[in-house]
């Protein structure tokens, strides 16, 4: 009995701190920013060290699907640019960093279908296995974004019904149940993120979450999951993230780059990494 307190005041803690952190960010006073009809900027910094007993500083838009806009991918077999370039290059009005790739050669390691055609297929792990960023995925079918979870069979991402597919992941939500993560460093340790969103009243948020500074943490899987549900989304997708994790929007300050990517290692707003693909929010 007395090996259970020990677990037990463990447990009690974390309970405790979960509903202090959900609290803090039902409560937080966002600052908001109307970028268009149905487009908002949302950003926040928790200091003090107050969210998950650190500081982390969030980014989202946060877009109505209607007509006027729609979602898109751009994407490069080998060539890499930065995600501002990529929005720049397709005349876009905000683009958020995708899924993983290859840093040295470039090119998406997961599948990735671009305007129906076929540009990169699963990278296996050594096993043969699906990699554990292989198992949920952006469906983009006629200009609206959805998320779609693997269903176990070998060639799902094939057979998704959309003209642009981006396998990425994990999923983190599904129905706004928390999808449990494997022990792996990559899941565990606090890292920047990119995150998209979907299930509340026909809008999708792209999610930028900055680290690796003293004045960003960043978080791990489980912590991200938790802010996605605390804002009362349904479902959620991990992107590439680390020194990848950037949001663009055209026209804003500091070449319109509004999170603080990591890769330079500074805390400006200058640090973006080239990367393979992205996904667009764009005028139709």
């Amino acid at each position: 009995m007395k090996a259970l307190w020990p677990f037990l005041l463990s447990l009690s803690f974390s309970c405790c701190f979960a509903a202090t952190d959900s609290a803090l960010v039902a409560q937080a006073k966002w600052k908001v920013k109307k970028l268009s009809p149905g487009i908002f900027l949302k950003t926040i910094s928790f200091k003090d060290s107050t969210l998950f007993r650190s500081n982390q500083n969030i980014s989202i838009l946060e877009i109505k699907q209607k007509k006027k806009v729609e979602f898109d991918l751009a994407a490069e077999a080998r060539q890499k640019k930065t995600t501002s370039g990529f929005g720049l290059a397709a005349n876009a009005i905000a683009a958020i960093n995708g899924t993983f790739f290859d840093v040295a050669r470039g090119g998406s390691v997961d599948y990735l279908r671009l305007n129906d055609q076929v540009l990169n297929e699963n990278r296996k792990e050594e096993n043969n296995e699906r990699a554990r960023h292989q198992q949920a995925a952006v469906v983009i079918r006629k200009g609206k974004l959805s998320l779609s979870s693997w269903d176990g069979s070998q060639e799902w991402e094939k057979h998704l019904q959309g003209e642009d597919i981006m396998v990425s992941g994990p999923m983190l939500l599904l129905g706004s149940r928390e999808i449990p993560q494997d022990s792996s460093s990559f899941s565990l340790t606090r890292h920047p993120r990119s995150v998209i969103a979907t299930g509340r009243n026909n809008r999708v948020l792209l999610i930028t979450i900055d680290g690796r500074h003293a004045n960003a943490a960043g978080m791990s899987l489980q912590e991200t999951a938790k802010i996605v549900r605390w804002l009362r989304y349904k479902d959620a997708i991990n992107l590439d993230g680390g020194g990848s994790t950037t949001l663009w929007i055209r026209n804003e300050p500091d070449n319109g780059v509004v999170n603080y990517p990591s890769d330079n290692k500074k805390w400006d707003h200058e640090g973006e990494r080239e990367v393979a693909n992205v996904v667009l929010v764009k005028k139709r």
